[in-house]
């Protein structure tokens, strides 16, 4: 009888679009529960689905990075990663004897993600070889997509660091402003003049210049014409030797600026707290660069506001979970927030420094593109909260005590290490199961 009723009911006008309407399932939304032989969770999410979102999530960055630094510093790496990635993994597939996978976009965002995490105007060779080493030494190597134990992107940029240290830590300025754009690097004409004052106060004494003037009216008692030439060589000689040295001190003085200038916003704010000379007024000023992504440093992490829209895409599709940014971004302002170096903790003073550490460096794309990759991470909620404090526990740490003033790679990878111990710490008592004594 039921059955009859749902075929009548199936035939009747509209019966058939409203039974189709009842079946349509979007490709982020939860999957259905179906009472029938396995599987019993179905859905129409693909991992193509699922790499496609990712991309347009990385489109605002992409974008960003090509207005701040070019195309030729930001769109060719990006695009000769996206080629190695992908030529990569097909001759592994090749030379592996297995089914093709270069269709399910996954070496596309590899590749996409290797570039995001090279200084701009990178050598392309450098650049390929990151790709390659990602997909071909932590991906295919451990059986592909779902087999790796850290995040490919992650280790390829791990292996440039430590191949090609210089290249990877040099950061030029954006089109339209400085590396760092914070307010004390106008102290450095300051040091153009205290370096040209010191070389010529040791340089030229005045003990010394008594001295000459002695000499010279001895040699002058003797002989007029021998004391004017002694003079004048001596004369010459001097200017010629404070000459030099006031040039070698502005040739320093200049290199004193370049260094100031060329250095990153983290690299900044490390030194400034390690000599206990941090001013909130002085990094104030950088945090609108820092939102909008008019600083210096790798190419598609400058921007936070548009790797947070490409994150708050992400998270309202469900392609991601919201527990993991969350929790990493939280750790790493409340710890900052805790040592903000004012000694003060409700003041506007004391969020600049953690808003700075939040908005500086990778940790937005970290946070949003690489600590949620669902194979090197927790699949449990509790798991994913921990997995998150860890690493912003792990990226302070780096920050703040360690010889590298960005922390945010590698405190994934090796969150990635432990991401079974914390499924298997955290994983849900099963209904109804009863513990074995003895």
């Amino acid at each position: 009888m039921n059955t009859e009723a749902s075929k009548a009911q199936a035939g009747a006008p509209g019966g058939g679009a409203a039974a189709d309407a009842t079946k349509a399932v979007r490709a982020f939304d939860p999957p259905f529960l179906h009472l029938s032989t396995p599987p019993h969770i179905r859905s129409s999410l693909t991992v193509s689905k699922v790499m496609l979102a990712v991309i347009a999530a990385m489109t605002p960055a992409l974008a960003a990075s090509v207005v701040f630094f070019g195309v030729e510093a930001a769109l060719f790496p990006i695009l000769v990663c996206i080629a190695a990635a992908v030529a990569t993994e097909c001759v592994a597939n090749l030379i592996l004897r297995k089914r093709q996978s270069i269709g399910d976009l996954s070496a596309i965002v590899t590749g996409i993600l290797v570039a995001f995490n090279l200084p701009p105007a990178l050598p392309l060779w450098m650049a390929a070889l990151g790709s390659v080493f990602a997909i071909a030494v932590a991906k295919m190597v451990f059986g592909g997509l779902g087999g790796n134990f850290i995040n490919p992107a992650l280790a390829g940029r791990a292996f440039l660091v430590a191949s090609y240290p210089a290249p990877m830590t040099s950061y030029p300025p954006t089109l339209y402003g400085s590396v760092n754009g914070l307010a004390i690097k106008a102290a450095a004409p300051d040091t153009l003049s205290d370096a040209v004052s010191s070389a010529t106060s040791t340089s030229v004494s005045t003990p010394a210049v008594a001295d000459s003037l002695t000499s010279a009216i001895g040699a002058a008692a003797d002989s007029l014409a021998d004391t004017a030439a002694l003079a004048a060589g001596k004369l010459a000689a001097a200017a010629s030797s404070v000459a030099d040295t006031v040039s070698a001190a502005a040739a320093s003085a200049t290199s004193a600026i370049d260094a100031v200038s060329s250095a990153t916003p983290l690299y900044v704010i490390k030194h400034v707290f390690a000599a206990n000379a941090y001013r909130p007024g002085d990094f104030s000023p950088a945090l609108k660069d820092l939102f909008f992504g008019n600083v210096g440093g790798c190419i598609g992490e400058t921007s936070a506001l548009a790797l947070l829209i490409g994150g708050i895409f992400l998270i309202s599709i469900r392609a991601i979970d919201f527990r993991i940014p969350f929790a990493y971004i939280f750790t790493v302002f409340t710890l900052f927030w805790l040592a903000n170096g004012t000694g003060a903790f409700f003041t506007v003073e004391s969020l600049i420094a953690p808003t700075f550490h939040i908005l500086a460096g990778g940790l937005f794309l970290g946070a949003f593109f690489m600590a949620t990759d669902p194979v090197t991470s927790p699949i449990t909620p509790m798991g994913r909260l921990l997995f998150g404090i860890g690493c912003g526990a792990l990226t302070f740490t780096i920050r703040k005590y360690g010889g590298y003033p960005e922390g945010v790679s590698f405190s994934i990878l090796l969150m990635n290490l432990v991401a079974p111990l914390i499924d298997r710490c955290t994983r849900p008592k099963i209904y109804g199961e009863v513990k074995k004594h003895g």
